[in-house]
C-alpha cells in the first residue's frame, strides 16, 4: 500500500499553502475539515464534483500540508492540520476560515 507523504511542519511552504487555498472548492473542503474531525470523499456529498476530482483536491491539500490522511482499509480519512498550520503561519487558517464565501 502506498503511504501518503505529509510534509513536516518545519518544511511547510507558504507559497504551496496559498496555492492550495486559491481554489474555491479546496477552500470549501478546508472549511468542512475545520468543522468535522475527519472527512472522506463519500462524506463530502454536498460537493458537486466527480470523486476523482475530489480526490485530486484532497491530494493538493495533503501535499501542501493543510490536510493529512489516515488510511483504514480502502478508506482515506482526511483531517485538517490546524495546529501545524498555526505553528508555521500564525493566524493564516483563522483568517481564511473567517472570510465570507462570497469573497472567495
Amino acid at each position: 500500500m502506498n503511504i501518503p507523504n505529509h510534509p513536516e511542519t518545519e518544511t511547510l511552504q507558504l507559497t504551496k499553502v496559498l496555492h492550495a487555498l486559491s481554489d474555491p472548492l479546496r477552500l470549501e473542503l478546508v472549511k468542512q475539515l475545520a468543522e468535522a474531525k475527519e472527512k472522506t470523499c463519500s462524506t463530502c456529498a454536498d460537493v458537486q464534483v466527480a470523486k476523482s476530482t475530489l480526490s485530486h483536491h484532497f491530494k493538493v491539500l495533503r501535499e501542501s500540508g493543510i490536510a493529512q490522511v489516515r488510511i483504514e482499509g480502502k478508506r482515506r480519512y482526511y483531517s485538517l492540520r490546524a495546529e501545524d498550520l498555526e505553528k508555521a503561519f500564525p493566524g493564516l487558517l483563522e483568517a481564511v476560515l473567517n472570510v465570507d464565501q462570497d469573497r472567495w
